[in-house]
């Protein structure tokens, strides 16, 4: 399959009944064989035997341990008595809970479960290749091209991300038994993204990455981080001895310059560095981009300057692994384009529309550099874009002064306002704009997402090209409670298509 884990990880619930039986462990013998953890105080029988493990009451059944977990805005120790009706023969706790089955007391359910996760289904990222990738942009981009080289290196790979699932990076119970999954069917190597949520929040822990990627780092999440400094530092947690041996950072960022640093004294953990400087001839169209590395000439179809980093990001890890220059070459220029990653929509219309995923200051200010390198100074680059709601506030602004100094005409619009009224959230965009007045000619609020496209499609003439931002692979848009069918992909095609 060309995108995500395999279907069998996922889907195949039969098969993973059966692989979790295989896998059935005493609890007393499972917990002494996970030394990274500390258990306060075991309530009732240690020697049941499991065979699952989950933090879904929903989802225990017989057999499972189900892990209480404290959340922001629901407690797991209030579900434990469904998942013992459910099933559930032994409960992971941070306090005593009113239920007849074994109950494992620990200080945090979160930094504990991965663990014990990892334990009952055998350490399977220690025989995988487990690569993860990092960062505030470029994340799913660089792991697709990673997944491409090494399956041309000869390795079964699956990649785990923000196209294949609910999370970017699965909880913790489910991430060991999706691994274990891949290394049943025979995968050589996984390569995930891991979100800086998952990092603080104790996901991938259990986990050994056979490397870790750095992308970038710029502002995002601050609504769960609070702080540059505290994003960074969680996903800085990945590039340590608790994770991996070998780090592969881009030191033309000012966060990759700092880690790196601090990687350097660390003589458990080597570090490799790639930048734009590694790459000579670099040409780059919304369809595709090539350069020169290692005396090699690399293609690949994914439009965007912005991708060459993406490539070396990709390009450089592999090497690292061991896989040669021409396998890496192959493997790129077999990468398929990532679903609105920079994705070009062509409909015989006489301009380019771009979809993508951009809804970052960073990512999006790299859309539209790499929008004006393909056009030239003498025709438009188009924004259509807004902000989403329940969301960091603090990016909106600078966005809309990002939004306004780098692309001609800007249509402002709807991006999944939540809770959030869309208006308002237009307005908090319109306050990055020093001045308002001097580019009222060049800005449109439009909140109806499809007429704010119709109206730049419209307003696009021959050699422009329009970018519509924010949303990429999505295939929703979420206003209030209610959620509509509505992908940026699919509504350029039909108005295209009319137009035409």
């Amino acid at each position: 399959m060309t995108w995500g884990v395999s279907v069998h990880a996922l889907q195949n619930s039969d098969r993973a009944t059966e692989m979790s039986s295989r896998l059935e462990r005493q609890l007393d013998e499972l917990l002494a064989s996970t030394s990274e953890i500390a258990v306060n105080q075991i309530i009732g029988n240690a020697k049941v035997k499991v065979s699952d493990i989950t933090h879904d009451s929903s989802k225990a059944s017989n057999g499972v341990m189900f892990c209480c977990i404290v959340g922001e805005n629901v407690d797991g120790h209030n579900f434990a008595k469904v998942a013992v009706a459910n099933g559930a023969v032994a409960v992971l706790v941070e306090r005593r809970v009113d239920v007849d089955v074994t109950q494992i007391v620990v200080s945090d359910v979160r930094s504990t479960m991965g663990y014990l996760a990892a334990e009952l289904f055998n350490r399977p990222s220690e025989k995988l290749n487990v690569i993860g990738i990092t960062g505030t942009n470029g994340k799913t981009t660089t792991a697709h091209m990673l997944a491409s080289i090494l399956r041309q290196h000869g390795w079964s790979t699956s990649v785990i991300g923000t196209l294949t699932g609910a999370r970017t990076t699965p909880e913790s119970t489910d991430l060991q038994r999706i691994l274990a999954e891949e290394l049943n069917r025979g995968s050589k190597a996984v390569v995930m993204e891991v979100s800086s949520h998952a990092l603080a929040l104790g996901r991938v822990e259990g986990t050994l990455f056979k490397a870790a990627v750095f992308t970038n780092l710029g502002q995002d999440h601050l609504d769960f981080h609070k702080s540059i400094e505290d994003y960074f530092s969680a996903k800085a947690r990945l590039f340590t001895k608790q994770f991996t041996s070998l780090c592969i950072i881009n030191r033309d960022d000012v966060h990759g310059s700092l880690l790196i640093d601090t990687i350097s004294k660390d003589k458990e953990v080597r570090c490799e560095s790639f930048g734009l400087s590694d790459a000579k001839e670099i040409h780059a169209d919304a369809s595709k981009i090539s350069f020169d590395w290692q005396n090699q000439k690399i293609e690949t179809l994914m439009g965007g300057y912005f991708n060459v980093m993406n490539a070396l990001a990709a390009a450089t890890a592999a090497a690292k692994l061991g896989v040669t220059v021409s396998d890496i070459a192959k493997g790129l220029a077999a990468a398929s384009a990532v679903p609105g990653r920079f994705e070009s929509v062509n409909a015989g219309q006489p301009f380019s529309v771009v979809v993508d995923y951009a809804h970052t200051p960073e990512a999006l200010q790299n859309v539209l550099l790499a929008g004006r390198k393909i056009v030239g100074s003498n025709a438009q680059v188009i924004l259509v874009f807004g902000c989403g709601g329940g969301r960091d506030q603090l990016k909106r602004p600078k966005m809309g002064d990002i939004a306004t100094k780098f692309a001609d005409l800007v249509y402002i619009t709807s991006d999944n306002p939540r809770h959030e009224d869309a208006r308002t959230i237009a307005q908090e965009v319109l306050q990055g704009v020093s001045n308002v007045s001097s580019v009222s000619s060049k800005v449109t609020i439009e909140l109806d997402r499809r007429l704010a496209m119709s109206a730049a499609f419209e307003s696009a003439k021959p050699g422009d090209i329009v970018i519509i931002a924010g949303k990429g692979h999505e295939a929703t848009q979420t206003i209030g409670a209610d959620e509509t069918p509505f992908s940026d992909v699919e509504v350029s095609r039909e108005l295209l298509k009319v137009a035409s």
